[in-house]
């Protein structure tokens, strides 16, 4: 299971607690922990100023032409209700109806667009969320790309002046997510087995062209 490379990283390294939090904290370490979650602490609250250091991160990031065409609604506490109907999050697992009941996000980042999209928009969109989502596991939370929702809806709802591209539901995760190596005709859909969420991944071998 590749989840538990940190653990055997750590076994490796006898540096001490600080060798141990630089390892937790490098990029492996938070994209290893950066994984798509569905299930969330409801007794967590996320705050807004949460969600407003994870957006900043865009003030950083690169942009095609430079146009910074991404703008973002920060959904918190009771209008989180408003978004809930409105989205799907685990197309893969429909037979589940996720999320579970009482595992609900009760905060959301959704991603607009200024002007009409272009290819180059949703390259933004790529690196904005990626960006974001593990800017809020360093800082303890989990997140989700919600692409399945009803735009309509969440524009009406949330009073949006712009069309949404893309929600992102973030909380505190309460799944256990483990990661599986699979050859490149492997089934690449995720699954659930005894409580755990598993995500079959391509080696880097399989990602090389010789």
């Amino acid at each position: 299971m590749a989840d538990n490379y940190l653990e055997k990283k750590m076994e490796q390294y006898r540096g001490g607690s600080a060798t141990v939090a630089k390892l937790k904290n490098s990029l492996a370490g938070l994209l290893l922990k950066n994984r798509s979650t569905r299930g969330y602490d409801s007794t967590f609250k996320v705050r807004k100023d949460q969600l407003q250091r994870i957006v900043a991160v865009n003030t950083k990031l690169a942009s095609a032409r430079n146009r910074q065409l991404l703008r973002f609604k920060l959904v918190t506490g009771e209008d989180a209700g408003m978004v809930l109907p409105h989205i799907s999050m685990g197309v893969g697992l429909s037979e589940l109806s996720l999320p579970l009941p009482g595992c609900e996000p009760n905060a959301f980042i959704v991603v607009c667009s200024a002007e009409e999209p272009r290819n180059s928009t949703y390259i933004d969109l790529g690196i904005s969320v990626q960006s974001m989502l593990l800017q809020a596991v360093e800082i303890g939370l989990n997140g989700l790309c919600i692409m399945s929702f009803d735009a309509e809806a969440i524009t009406k709802e949330l009073a949006l002046p712009y069309k949404p591209l893309m929600v992102v539901a973030i909380g505190k995760g309460a799944e256990k997510i483990e990661l599986v190596d699979i050859p490149a005709d492997g089934n690449h859909g995720y699954f659930r087995k005894d409580g755990v969420h598993y995500v079959p991944k391509l080696t880097v071998d399989e990602l090389i062209i010789e």
